[in-house]
């Protein structure tokens, strides 16, 4: 599976006239829930950092031509496990930046020590509520394919959290505009290790 080096789902934005305004001494990496606004607030955080944003579902998606429910349907979940920990190691060699990566990406071990080695694993915490809303209109959560999609997602939260938990920084996404939230997240970052974002000279 050829992964191109500059995809289209990636958006960097390093620089500014050709001047580095910011820029991280590590990646960060987005972990949670389907629905915990991973793509929205690490769009956003990219942004205002002036760093790659990468999705790891998006540059699967774009390397297998499939979407990820399709892959899913065609070689199930543990072929589709071994593509994603391939990817997210080819992101992480990369220059630092934003990631985001699928609800059960950080479930693997081989992908929590690599995320470790190269990054600051940040939480997307949500709560039930919150996610269902988000998540229940959608006809493209694989895992969610079943008759009770509200109580499915339930049980992977109680399965997943615990898991989360182990992320470097827990960070409480609660209700609250895209913006407004991606500026308590970068005050959450430099809390928690005061020396990742490198301020402009």
């Amino acid at each position: 599976m050829a992964i191109p080096e500059r995809s289209r789902h990636s958006v960097s934005q390093s620089t500014t006239g050709g001047v580095m305004r910011q820029r991280l001494r590590r990646h960060i990496v987005l972990i949670g829930m389907m629905g915990a606004g991973k793509t929205a607030i690490g769009t956003e955080l990219a942004r205002r950092l002036h760093v790659p944003f990468t999705d790891s579902d998006a540059e699967i998606e774009s390397a297998a031509a499939m979407s990820i429910s399709e892959i899913f349907a065609r070689d199930g979940e543990a072929f589709f496990r071994n593509r994603e920990a391939e990817v997210i190691a080819r992101i992480l060699d990369g220059a630092n930046g934003i990631i985001s990566t699928g609800g059960g990406a950080w479930l693997q071990a081989r992908n929590r020590e690599a995320i470790r080695a190269r990054g600051m694993a940040v939480w997307l915490n949500c709560d039930l509520e919150t996610l269902w809303h988000r998540v229940k209109m959608r006809s493209t959560r694989p895992l969610l394919q079943t008759a009770d999609p509200k109580g499915t997602l339930e049980r992977l939260m109680a399965e997943r959290y615990p898991v989360y938990a182990r992320a470097d920084l827990d960070f409480p996404a609660l209700p609250g505009t895209v913006e407004e939230t991606t500026l308590r997240l970068i005050q959450a970052i430099r809390n928690a290790d005061p020396e990742l974002i490198v301020e402009p000279k």
